[in-house]
């Protein structure tokens, strides 16, 4: 005779959560552009552009990745090779793009626990952890250069933002120069909550703490900020090339402004890739430098730069795929067992 078991509730309606509020916004996004545009102009924009420029600004974007991979695998205390971080975090941004709920930085910690020495998933996501408050406070400071004063929503999420990353990045140098202190804290939890003893919690935690003691060396920290910088100079030197191929004159202040508002706009939930969001923040953050109107060119800049960062990242990311024998399904499979084990 068997009894019969709870039933468990399928992860199903809360994917069809996130699905249907990234459509409805990223479709509100979208209706609002094509509401104010002249589609003729815009297809003369997008006509007229001088694509040349989108070469040199692919080669800095690859060059950013590259940059982006020898930060991580600095915080991953250099156990990956530097060629093989540079694929894992290739295959993270496509798989960002292609499923909802940044299950990207899921997938690259799994592609890293694959490597010998082993990385646990744990200490590959804490690491994740670190390279988000660093990317954050860089964006702070685009914000800060690009003399946000004249966008006011960029000054204001700047004010939020900063101290929130500043505490968190404190915080986790706290956590990692006391790991022992710490872990014994998740100890004396462990013992008086059976659920956390029987989730192996001090492995995890330790595991955790791990991926955060780079921070706590001062070699690794200036590394991962020099790193961070580079990374996000590249960035910034490639929407300011890319600028040239519907402007006669460019902006580094309003190319900091765009790429700033873009990277804030990839947290709010849209549908994957960020189609319309991402557009329309680039277009709300050239506005004041004088580059809209006419709407229809910003729009139509706005477009090449988001195509030009998708198509980088299908590129390096399919060619990460390759390098490490996996399909998008396969992550696809992974990921979701993941976020229900979690």
């Amino acid at each position: 005779m068997t009894t019969a078991q709870p039933p468990t509730q399928s992860p199903a309606p809360r994917r069809w959560r996130a699905w249907l509020i990234g459509i409805a916004v990223s479709a509100l996004a979208i209706f609002y552009i094509v509401s104010q545009l002249d589609m003729v102009l815009l297809g003369e924009a997008l006509a007229n552009a001088r694509y040349v420029y989108v070469l040199p600004s692919l080669v800095l974007l690859a060059l950013g990745l590259y940059t982006r991979a020898l930060r991580w695998r600095g915080l991953l205390q250099n156990t990956l090779s530097p060629l093989r971080a540079f694929h894992i975090l290739n295959v993270s941004y496509l798989v960002n793009g292609v499923l909802p709920l940044r299950l990207g930085e899921v997938a690259r910690a799994w592609l890293a626990s694959r490597a010998e020495p082993t990385i646990t998933i744990p200490r590959a996501l804490s690491t994740v952890v670190v390279e988000r408050l660093l990317d954050l406070l860089a964006v702070m400071g685009l914000i800060a250069l690009a003399a946000s004063a004249e966008i006011p929503e960029l000054r204001a999420a700047a004010i939020a933002a900063a101290p929130l990353a500043f505490i968190g990045l404190i915080v986790l140098v706290l956590l990692a120069g006391n790991k022992a202190r710490a872990l014994r804290l998740v100890d004396w939890f462990a013992v008086r909550l059976p659920l956390l003893r029987r989730l192996h919690l001090d492995k995890i935690a330790g595991d955790v703490l791990d991926g955060f003691a780079a921070l706590t060396r001062p070699a690794a920290f200036a590394s991962a900020v020099g790193w961070t910088i580079i990374s996000w100079f590249l960035s910034v030197a490639a929407g300011y090339v890319l600028m040239y191929a519907f402007w006669d004159a460019a902006s580094w202040e309003a190319t900091m402004a765009f790429i700033a508002a873009a990277s804030l706009a990839i947290a709010v939930p849209a549908v994957p890739g960020n189609i319309g969001t991402y557009e329309l923040s680039i277009i709300g953050a050239l506005t004041p430098f004088g580059y809209a109107p006419p709407l229809e060119t910003a729009t139509a800049f706005a477009v090449l730069v988001h195509a030009v960062n998708l198509l980088l990242y299908a590129l390096m990311g399919g060619i990460g795929l390759w390098r490490e024998g996996v399909s998008i399904g396969q992550l696809r499979t992974m990921t979701g067992n993941k976020k229900r084990d979690s």
